[in-house]
């Protein structure tokens, strides 16, 4: 009877932690299928009376929030890619190569993590400009690059150390060239650091707003954040609009983590375990 009572609490807290994590965004979606009187009424429903789907295909045409949806996709899926590929290389040789300068690159590393965006803006601004890189896509990325890459070389490094060399040196007695071997073995086994890296360069293109703010001026080339501010005025706020975008926006996201899961959980628990 004791354990029962214990594990009916702990039960119950999960049920109310869950509960009060996700009805954020229970009400997201319901008020994006809510009219406009229910939306501005002084008693809040819990589920609208007439629900009504209109407001995903207007936003997605007049509000412009497709285009954006896949300006925003380009650039998260471009700092993706090229943050794999450079943290993935640069985490591997500063693992297998013990040089003794290796200690201040990695310290010279996370120092650029020391610097808050607003201090940065004006000088990436500048550099854009003059690169004539400014209203493009490869100002965002190549700037979500400068703050995505170091932390992904961090987390990377810890994957790799983490596999023992004499599987490597085993692929190399097979025939296998350095490179092979890291390709070939590393990186699979790696997989796990692969996923959170990959997940946190996604959400760093995805989500930023001010540099997007800054670097871009076309409707065309505008990202959701961008566009998301567009519903909010001085006077009034479209609610309906700005709900059912929030819901467009975060899709991609839930998809990303689905696709991950597997590989983000191995990698959570062989963090407990090394811990």
């Amino acid at each position: 009877m004791r354990w029962l009572l214990k594990r009916g609490w702990m039960y119950a807290a999960m049920v109310a932690v869950s509960a009060f994590a996700l009805f954020p965004v229970y009400w997201v979606v319901i008020t994006s299928l809510k009219p406009r009187s229910e939306i501005y009424t002084r008693t809040p429903d819990l589920w609208p009376s007439d629900p009504q789907w209109d407001q995903y295909p207007r936003v997605l045409g007049e509000g412009h929030v497709g285009r954006a949806l896949l300006n925003s996709l380009i650039v998260a899926s471009g700092t993706m890619v090229i943050c794999l590929l450079v943290s993935a290389g640069a985490a591997y040789v500063l693992a297998r190569y013990r040089v003794r300068i290796t200690r201040i690159l990695l310290i010279l590393v996370l120092m650029t993590q020391m610097f808050p965006l607003v201090v940065l803006v004006i000088p990436l601004f500048v550099t854009m400009r003059k690169a004539g890189l400014l209203g493009t896509y490869w100002s965002l990325i190549i700037t979500y690059l400068a703050f995505s890459v170091p932390l992904a070389i961090w987390v990377m490094r810890g994957f790799v150390l983490s596999i023992p060399e004499e599987l490597e040196h085993a692929a190399r007695i097979d025939g296998a060239t350095r490179i092979g071997a890291m390709w070939r073995v590393v990186l699979p086994l790696a997989a796990p650091g692969l996923a959170v890296t990959a997940v946190l360069s996604f959400l760093e293109g995805w989500k930023e707003f001010l540099l997007a703010l800054t670097f871009i001026n076309d409707e065309d080339r505008k990202t959701v954040p961008l566009v998301l501010q567009s519903f909010v005025g001085r006077g009034d706020t479209d609610w309906g609009a700005v709900m059912a975008t929030s819901v467009l926006y975060t899709l991609p996201v839930a998809i990303v983590f689905v696709l991950a899961r597997k590989h983000l959980m191995t990698a959570r628990t062989a963090g407990a375990v090394k811990g």
